[in-house]
């Protein structure tokens, strides 16, 4: 589904988000309330139908339910106050602050115009590494990249990312990011962000021995789950993910490029219940 920035009406977000879990596993109106808080099981249906307004005092706890973090969690409370608004003058200050949220945390979405972004990590690691450093050659940019990349490719690499707008320059070798985060679209590009999570995948496998504990963190559990829980988890971990990102956005001196990587696989078949009769 779209990003939150996109929208200016919250029942239709919500529907959405709504549409999105059922057609990616078991979920309910039912289950969507009780995340929320709610004791009737279609009062968030109401909501989306247009037939019922979401009090301000449950902004919060919806907002939890649908994994809406920092950021999206105060663009989402902006969107109900601007649909709840009777009076003009709290649509305007509700409309200005959401323009103001969505400037200043916009996400780049990859399409298949700039698919050569995903076509190895150099990319979007030199797009986290040259806003650090400001007026660097790209040889060492080069010197400063765990794996091995030329200062030939670095070069070529910026000049992309400036014309494909993943970056801007700002001064002769001084760079910053256009947009704060870059998303694959899940509807682009399959096979060019399939390679992207094999070539990191390799690269965490390295690290396993290449990096002290103190530098490195890996944790990891094998459970048995179904269908439902299966997407329960799936947006569990994206959640985590947008977390992430708006703690990494608290912070203005940073000073080194990670990668985290979510494995959540198969490791058997469905096993299919047998009749005991």
């Amino acid at each position: 589904m779209k990003p939150i920035l996109e929208y200016k009406d919250y029942h239709l977000f919500m529907q959405d988000y709504y549409d999105y879990r059922k057609s990616h596993g078991a979920f309910s109106w039912r289950e969507f309330c009780k995340l929320a808080g709610f004791s009737s099981p279609n009062f968030l249906k109401l909501v989306c139908m247009g037939q019922s307004n979401l009090s301000m005092v449950k902004v919060e706890p919806v907002a939890k339910a649908m994994g809406l973090v920092a950021y999206e969690g105060e663009y989402f409370r902006q969107l109900v106050i601007f649909g709840n608004a009777e009076k003009d003058s709290v649509k305007k200050a509700a409309l200005l602050e959401m323009e103001r949220i969505a400037r200043e945390h916009k996400a780049r979405v990859v399409d298949s115009e700039t698919f050569q972004y995903y076509e190895s990590w150099k990319y979007p690691v030199i797009r986290e590494l040259a806003p650090m450093m400001p007026g660097a050659q790209p040889r060492k940019l080069a010197e400063e990249c765990k794996e091995y990349v030329s200062a030939e490719e670095v070069r070529d690499i910026l000049a992309f990312l400036v014309k494909a707008g993943f970056l801007k320059k700002d001064g002769e070798k001084v760079f910053s990011q256009t947009e704060r985060t870059v998303i694959g679209s899940p509807e682009a590009l399959p096979i060019a962000i399939r390679a992207m999570h094999k070539e990191m995948g390799n690269m965490a496998v390295r690290a396993v021995d290449r990096y002290v504990q103190g530098e490195r963190f890996f944790n990891g559990v094998t459970l048995g789950v179904n269908e439902e829980a299966y997407g329960r988890i799936v947006n569990e971990i994206t959640a985590c993910c947008k977390r992430v990102v708006a703690i990494a956005d608290e912070y203005k001196n940073l000073n080194q490029v990670y990668r985290i990587n979510f494995q959540f696989f198969p490791c058997t078949n469905k096993v299919k219940e047998e009749s005991n009769a």
